[in-house]
């Protein structure tokens, strides 16, 4: 089993070898792949130091699988040329989510959209990911109306530079600015760019990826997407509305028996999710499941999971488990 990660020394790439290891997935010979600057420095793995090679090597290679996690350019300009030489692409950048013959994947709802000749696969939005497996199980019964997110981001969702902003905003530095704005003590309403509706491009990113991972393409959704200044992950504030009616110890009861899902709900103990004590796990973490009395089967939800594992390299790894379960591999 060949394995190829491209952007292997960034955040994600980093958190990908370490879910890899964690998970034992079969690897026999591993490509490292990162910048030019980076070429020949070592990347430890299983034990094991590997040198960082080009791009083009890692083509050569045909690995089975090539992970990428480099931006959307790098896989634009690169993932069907592995692709072509065999490769089964897994691709964490925004590039191919749209594309109707490329499946948007998160293993637990859709695993069964990939096939064969699936050879680019796209991992969806880290939001949008936590989002889709909490919401799959409660359409399936309770049929959704209409889905209204507020998002609660982590900066280690937009890279290492924002992560040393925050840093050393934190200690007085002088810093380089990812952001427009300070994010220390701060937040903002804006995650990507702004587009012509007046939405930004990751509140637009849960409005299309969640439609078709659930397959229901005129489900109704509205997004705000907010930076906050945690390291994390990722917190989400749902309102549902439902066709069907439904009694809370329903949604439990669902949501329990959905694998990736962990119910922290006990309001009389101060039970709730948060980010600082998801982070490094791979589920999705809801709680302080209420109903919303201002409509008819309104449902209010929490939801909270590490963006860098299950909302990125936890999901990739999955999508690769399920290859080389089917045999694809």
């Amino acid at each position: 089993m060949k394995i190829a990660l491209v952007g292997a020394t960034g955040l994600v790439g980093r958190v990908m070898c370490k879910v890899l290891e964690e998970h034992n997935f079969p690897c026999s010979d591993f490509y490292p792949v990162a910048s030019e600057r980076s070429i020949g420095k070592l990347v430890s793995f299983k034990g094991n130091s590997y040198k960082i090679c080009s791009i083009s090597d890692a083509v050569d290679a045909k690995p089975d699988i090539a992970i990428f996690s480099a931006g959307s350019e790098i896989s634009l300009s690169w993932a069907e040329k592995f692709s072509d030489a065999g490769s089964f692409v897994i691709d964490n950048s925004s590039s191919w989510r749209k594309s109707p013959e490329v499946p948007l994947v998160v293993p637990e709802i859709n695993a069964d959209t990939i096939s064969p000749q699936s050879k680019i696969i796209a991992n969806p939005n880290c939001s949008t990911i936590q989002m889709a497996l909490v919401l799959a199980p409660l359409h399936k019964i309770f049929n959704i109306k209409r889905v209204v997110v507020s998002t609660y981001q982590s900066v280690t969702g937009t890279g290492v530079d924002a992560v040393k902003q925050l840093d050393n905003e934190r200690q007085g530095k002088q810093t380089d600015m990812v952001y427009d704005y300070p994010i220390d003590l701060n937040c903002f309403p804006h995650g990507g760019k702004f587009l012509d509706n007046g939405y930004t491009s990751e509140e637009m990113k849960l409005v299309d990826e969640t439609r078709k991972i659930l397959n229901d393409p005129v489900l109704k959704i509205t997004a705000t997407v907010v930076r906050i200044p945690v390291k994390g992950g990722h917190s989400e504030a749902v309102n549902v509305e439902f066709n069907n009616s439904f009694e809370i110890e329903q949604v439990k009861s669902v949501l329990s028996e959905q694998k990736g899902i962990v119910i922290e709900d006990d309001i009389s103990k101060n039970v709730y999710p948060m980010p600082k004590y998801c982070e490094g796990k791979d589920d999705v973490f809801v709680g302080r499941i209420r109903r919303d009395n201002s409509v008819k089967n309104g449902l209010n939800l929490w939801i909270v999971a590490d963006n860098l594992r299950k909302g990125a390299a936890t999901n990739a790894v999955q999508i690769a488990r399920f290859l080389v379960d089917k045999k694809f591999v």
